[in-house]
């Protein structure tokens, strides 16, 4: 059975070489929105990718995670784990509903998405600051810029049933929330895909294996 991983907003594959999974593991690469594009046509484009022909399980990770649970709806995979992330609209802060109905995020400039260095280090959580350093300097801003306004907006209610969310008891972004089945990191913060991976990668594994 393959996995099919989408990383989190302003992330890449890397966040997932630290994992130690039985499984083979396909990351799938960001592609351009269109203009205006939704969060739902955004993620059929991106299903493109994905090899229906055998079974197979989808991990997202942070704004990935959103994107996981449009394809799930559309390509119905054996297993959805969602990482730091929600299933529905109710699982996110109230404040990004906010920030969503204002359309303010319309009104930025895409430079001014790229947050200052340690600031952001401190709410994600990373303690791999190499590699998050790295990858915010790797980031595609009209990519955030569009990103942050589909996550701000996003209007899933739909819960299903093959869904699980794995979420860090100390996630600044992303607290765990809501009626998901879900498994707690003790300590974890938003980055602990990378920071937490053996314990993830073990949590993973059982589900999988399990389902």
């Amino acid at each position: 059975m393959k996995i099919y991983a989408i990383s989190g907003l302003g992330a890449d594959q890397r966040v997932f070489n630290h994992l130690t999974l039985d499984f083979e593991l396909i990351a799938i690469d960001w592609i351009t929105p269109h203009h205006n594009e939704s969060i739902k046509e955004y993620s059929r484009r991106l299903s493109a990718v994905i090899d229906t022909n055998e079974e197979f399980c989808l991990i997202g990770v942070s704004f990935g995670g959103l994107i996981a649970t449009e394809i799930n709806q559309i390509l119905h995979p054996k297993k959805v784990i969602l990482i730091s992330s929600a299933q529905t609209k109710r699982e996110l802060r109230p404040i990004y509903k906010w920030v969503g109905k204002s359309r303010i995020l319309k009104l930025v400039p895409a430079s001014l998405f790229n947050p200052p260095r340690f600031p952001a280090r401190y709410i994600i959580g990373a303690n791999n600051a190499k590699l998050f350093y790295e990858i915010l300097d790797d980031t595609d801003l009209n990519f955030v810029k569009w990103a942050l306004q589909e996550f701000t907006t996003w209007q899933n209610l739909k819960q299903s049933a093959n869904v699980i969310k794995i979420n860090g008891t100390k996630d600044k972004l992303i607290p765990p929330r809501g009626t998901t089945k879900m498994k707690l990191i003790e300590g974890g913060e938003h980055f602990m895909i990378v920071d937490r991976a053996n314990e993830i990668s073990e949590i993973i594994n059982f589900e999988l294996k399990n389902s």
